[in-house]
This record gives structure tokens, C-alpha cells and sequence, in this order.
């Protein structure tokens, strides 16, 4: 009866072990079953060699743990109540046969791996190079917006030809370059953020943004229900489609769920984008579109974002050039090319990209062998989404203790 009540509290934890044991006729409360967890099983863990370990949120943006994962035997094998260097480097010395640690590129996790296990081979995540790749990209492409719209012919914008909701974005966007253009007098004439922060009211993330030229975009999009439909809508368009509820129909059709208004409200942009393409209102579409769109095959776009494409790698050199670089990285880790890497990164160095390839080079023993190793920080990210769901399922009261229980006891 015990390994019973064990077991049912593993799966469903206290109060819906309870509710079920109760229509099995096993009378034993909430309680019952959540002390059964406090009772560990034999140890079956056999030496480790290769490990994951990422950070988790116990509440998002303010407290972390630590998962620790058997990449051989794919089960959890620790949580740690926090993510402090300290933590884990204590935890690392009681394991000293590790040899291969799979992480994402946090620095403490990095510096506790090399002081706890100096001879272990350190792996960075592949999946986060991949975004930290794009992040770079995105950001050298909002530094570059002033001279991607003049580029596009965006020297200005007729507020007549935009929706509402583009009014109020423009609208903004005029707030915020005044803003802009005191903290770039300030940080042109020598006064150090924290000053600028002090003397503006400012956080020390915006003043940031405003000298990285992160706040150049006039119109920024938001992911929606529509979004994954993009594709099809733009086919259906090119199509000769124009009828937002016929569009609307079509994806019915095909499994969209969203609502008539949001389709019709996309077909309207698209009619008045076409209309003033040859007014030249200047409107350019938003940073993260023109990324995407500087980073897709060329004969898979239509007609108007390929010339689109080319005026801005023309006017632009120097993105062409981040773009090519930020395609070969991705290349380099999908193949596994860990040769190419040092000339990568000395060409790197002098782009757009510079900031990302300094960051890859002081981790580059772990970088190199992320693209050489087997071993990637994936199924750590995938025991993570697990034990979020258990946390969730018990309504976030959960201790590190019975967490842990649940995690580790069910593969």
C-alpha cells in the first residue's frame, strides 16, 4: 500500500491523489500522500559523465533554481533552490567524475563549471547561439532603421495613410525622439549613463537603448493569431484575393481560429500600403520584418520585398555584410564546422556584429565544442517545460523538496 500511495502522489501529487484514491476506496489524505513523497527511493544513479544544467524560474524575473540533467540516462538528477555560482560549484565538487557539461552561455554557471571541474569539457547550448545569432542581427538592423528607410524612400511619413492604431504608434514614436535626442546630446558630450539617468529620470535600460540606436523604429508589430498565417494570406493576396471575409473563409478552411476582424483589418493595411507605395509615403515596414526578411532565400519572396531587399543591401553594405556573416554562423552550427570558427569570429569582430562575436570569444573553448560534441543543452530545456507543468499543477505551493521527488522519480 505504500509503494501504492507512493506512486499515485508522483503522478497527480496531494489533492487530486486524494480525490483519486478516494473513488479507488483507499482512504488516506493529502497529507498521507505528500509525506510519502519525503521517503527517497534506493539511489539508482550510476556515475555520471555528462550532464545538463540550465536555471529555472520559481518566479519569473524575480527567483531561480537549477535543474541538473543525466544527458546519458535522460532523467533529472538534482534541483537546486537557486542559481548562485556557489550553489552549483558545491554541488559540482561532490561529483567529480563529470566530464562533459551541457549549459546555455550564463556566465556563473560557466565560471562555477571551470573552478569545481577545471579538466570538464564545457558545452554551450547550440540553440541559444542560433538566437543570440539572430538577437545580433535584429539589433545591428534597428541601428541601421534611419538609413533603411531613407533607403526605401522613408524620408517621411503621411499620417493620413495610416489605421488608427498606426497613428497612435507614430504618435509615440515623435514622444519618443525627443526623449531620444536629450539623452544623445547628453551622451554626446561626455556624461556617463548613470548621470544621464539621474539628470533625465530615465531607466538605465532606455538611456542604453537610446545610444545603441535600439529605439529607432517607427511601427513595431506584435505576434497575434495571425501571425503563423502570414504566408498564406500574402499567397491568397498575390492570388488576387482582396476580400478580407472571403480571406477570412479560406482560413477558416484550413484551421484558423481567429476572428473575421483581425483578417479584415489585415487586408485593409495591405490595400493602403499599395496605395502608397506609389505616393511615396515613406512608411517602411518594422525592424523585425526587414530581418526577417534580409535573412530569407531571395526566390521566396515576392516582387516588391525583393527590390525591397536589394535597394537596402545597395544603400547598406555593411548589414549586407552582418547578414552574410549571421548566415554563415548559422551554417557553422548546423554542420558542425568547427574550423571555420576562428576566421568567423577574426571577421566578425570588425562588423556590425562585433559585440556578438567578442561575447563568442570569450567562451570560445565552449562554443567550439558545441559545434564538435554531441551533446547539446536540449532535453535539459525539455525537463524544464516538465517540471513547470508540475509546478503548475500544483498551483505554484509546491516545495523544492516534493518538486524534486516528482521530477527525479518519474523518467
Amino acid at each position: 500500500m505504500q509503494g501504492l500511495v507512493r506512486q499515485l502522489a508522483l503522478a497527480l501529487g496531494g489533492r487530486p491523489a486524494q480525490a483519486l484514491g478516494w473513488r479507488l476506496l483507499l482512504r488516506v489524505s493529502k497529507d498521507a500522500f505528500l509525506r510519502s513523497l519525503g521517503t527517497p527511493e534506493p539511489d539508482e544513479m550510476t556515475e555520471l559523465r555528462a550532464i545538463g544544467i540550465d536555471d529555472w524560474a520559481w518566479r519569473k524575473g524575480q527567483r531561480y533554481g537549477t535543474l541538473i540533467c543525466d544527458l546519458e540516462r535522460h532523467r533529472v538528477i538534482d534541483l537546486l533552490p537557486d542559481r548562485e555560482p556557489a550553489t552549483v560549484e558545491a554541488w559540482l565538487r561532490n561529483h567529480p567524475q563529470i566530464g562533459i557539461v551541457a549549459r546555455d552561455r550564463n556566465g556563473g554557471y560557466a565560471g562555477a563549471v571551470s573552478r569545481a571541474l577545471p579538466d570538464a569539457i564545457q558545452v554551450a547550448d547550440r540553440w541559444h547561439l542560433l538566437e543570440n545569432a539572430s538577437e545580433a542581427f535584429l539589433l545591428a538592423v534597428k541601428r541601421s532603421m534611419p538609413a533603411i528607410r531613407k533607403a526605401v524612400g522613408g524620408r517621411t511619413v503621411d499620417p493620413k495613410m495610416l489605421t488608427a492604431v498606426e497613428k497612435l504608434q507614430y504618435e509615440g514614436f515623435l514622444r519618443r525622439q525627443q526623449t531620444n535626442r536629450m539623452v544623445r546630446q547628453l551622451a554626446d558630450g561626455g556624461m556617463p549613463i548613470r548621470q544621464i539617468m539621474r539628470q533625465t529620470g530615465r531607466s538605465r535600460k532606455l538611456v542604453r537603448q537610446v545610444i545603441r540606436g535600439e529605439r529607432e523604429d517607427v511601427f513595431r508589430i506584435r505576434e497575434s493569431s495571425l501571425t503563423p498565417w502570414l504566408p498564406r494570406l500574402e499567397r491568397e493576396w498575390t492570388g488576387g484575393c482582396r476580400n478580407g471575409a472571403e480571406l477570412w473563409r479560406r482560413l477558416r478552411s484550413a484551421g484558423f481560429r481567429g476572428s473575421l476582424r483581425v483578417v479584415g483589418e489585415w487586408a485593409t493595411r495591405q490595400r493602403r500600403a499599395e496605395r502608397a507605395v506609389p505616393a511615396g509615403t515613406g512608411k517602411s515596414p518594422p525592424a523585425c520584418k526587414i530581418a526577417r526578411l534580409l535573412t530569407s532565400s531571395r526566390d521566396r519572396l515576392n516582387r516588391e520585398d525583393a527590390f525591397m531587399f536589394v535597394r537596402i543591401e545597395a544603400a547598406l553594405p555593411a548589414l549586407a555584410t552582418a547578414r552574410t556573416l549571421a548566415d554563415r554562423f548559422a551554417d557553422m552550427v548546423r554542420y558542425g564546422a568547427e574550423a571555420a570558427l576562428a576566421p568567423w569570429l577574426d571577421e566578425a569582430e570588425d562588423s556590425m556584429l562585433g559585440a556578438f562575436a567578442r561575447s563568442l570569444r570569450k567562451d570560445c573553448d565552449a562554443v567550439a565544442a558545441a559545434l564538435s560534441e554531441p551533446w547539446s543543452n536540449g532535453q535539459t530545456e525539455g525537463q524544464i517545460n516538465r517540471l513547470k507543468m508540475l509546478k503548475r499543477q500544483m498551483y505554484g505551493r509546491a516545495g523544492v523538496a516534493t518538486l524534486k521527488a516528482r521530477i527525479t522519480a518519474m523518467p
